[in-house]
Order: structure tokens, then C-alpha cells, then sequence
């Protein structure tokens, strides 16, 4: 687990795992859960200091994040930061080689079993979004096949053209034999 911390523009300030190490309990910064404590040197995004405080602290995204209101000791500008943990996923392909988890990959496999239909991008957003949060729920190691899977899942429910599209590339379609076996799987479950 890797913490962040983002300033309200987005752009990445912070980014260290928390390491267990009695020396971080003598400096004072914002407590992690079971880690001691840890201290994060944050530029002012104004005058590129690092020289700023927190002046408040409090957890947001139903406490999955913590915002701090930071001030800047050289400009006095005050800004926004947010520290997240993020999960770091790896999916194993099918020759075995392994790569991080990306949504985009997922994000542009969608877009082109979506291409034309009704709804495209509304469906192409929620798939993305619940593909994602089952990646990051589970183990941080997660196959392609089962990434497969869950998108044509939820395809099934959403688009049978679409699904289709996708299933002709995940499942590496041969020929017209193929797509009738997989139509007629369809008719089946509908």
C-alpha cells in the first residue's frame, strides 16, 4: 500500500509507503493507523516552498481519504491536499507475464465493443467504474481472464451487441460457428 497526497488541482505532492520504523514515532506528523507516525514535506504550490503546515485535518470520501487545509509559511496562500492509499493491482496475462492493473486498458477495450450504440458512454463509465472496484477489492494479484470475465458480465446485462464484440476478441473467435454458439448461449440465459 502506497500513501498520496494530491493537491486540489490533482497534482501529486506526496508519495511514500509508511515504513515501521521507531525513529518516525520522534517527528511530529499526521498518525497512520498501526505505522507510527509520518511526516510529509508538501510544496506550496504557489511559490514552491516546502515550508508549509496543516491548519486543518479531516477525513473525506466516507473516510477513505484525509483532506488537509495546509498554509503556506512564505506566501501565506492556503491550499487543499488529500491523502489517499492506493492499491497497487498486478494482472497476470495469459503468458504469464505481469503488468499493473489499468483502467484505460479496460476503458478502451469497452469503448470498442460500445462503438455505435446507444448509451455508450454513460455504460462504458459504470463498467469501468464496477470492473475497478472489484480489481481493487480482492487480492492485489488478479488474472486478465478474470478481468475478462467481469466485463463480459456485465455486458451480458447491457449490450448483447456489445457483449458479442467482446467476446469475439476475448475468447478469440475462429469463425461464424463461434458467434452462433455464443448467440445461442444468450438466447439460453435470456
Amino acid at each position: 500500500m502506497r500513501w498520496q497526497q494530491r493537491s486540489a488541482g490533482g497534482g501529486l505532492l506526496f508519495g511514500a509507503a509508511p515504513q515501521r520504523d521507531r525513529r518516525l514515532r520522534a517527528v511530529a506528523g499526521p498518525k497512520v493507523a498501526g505505522w507510527g507516525t509520518l511526516t510529509a514535506i508538501v510544496r506550496c504550490p504557489y511559490c514552491d516552498t516546502e515550508d508549509t503546515r496543516v491548519i486543518d485535518s479531516r477525513p473525506s470520501e466516507e473516510g477513505r481519504a484525509i483532506r488537509r487545509r495546509r498554509q503556506c509559511a512564505i506566501c501565506g496562500q492556503r491550499f487543499t491536499t488529500f491523502e489517499r492509499a492506493s492499491v497497487v493491482v498486478t494482472v497476470v496475462k495469459r503468458d504469464q507475464t505481469s503488468q499493473p492493473y489499468d483502467s484505460e486498458k479496460v476503458r478502451r477495450g469497452l469503448e470498442a465493443a460500445l462503438a455505435d450504440r446507444p448509451g455508450a458512454e454513460d455504460a462504458v463509465e459504470t463498467v469501468v467504474a464496477e470492473v475497478d472496484a472489484w480489481a481493487r477489492s480482492g487480492s492485489a494479484v488478479v488474472s486478465s481472464e478474470d478481468i475478462g470475465r467481469q466485463i463480459l458480465d456485465a455486458l451480458r446485462d447491457l449490450d448483447e451487441v456489445a457483449y458479442l464484440r467482446f467476446a469475439s476478441v476475448y475468447k478469440e473467435f475462429q469463425g461464424a460457428s463461434d458467434f452462433e454458439r455464443e448467440v445461442a448461449a444468450l438466447e439460453r440465459e435470456s
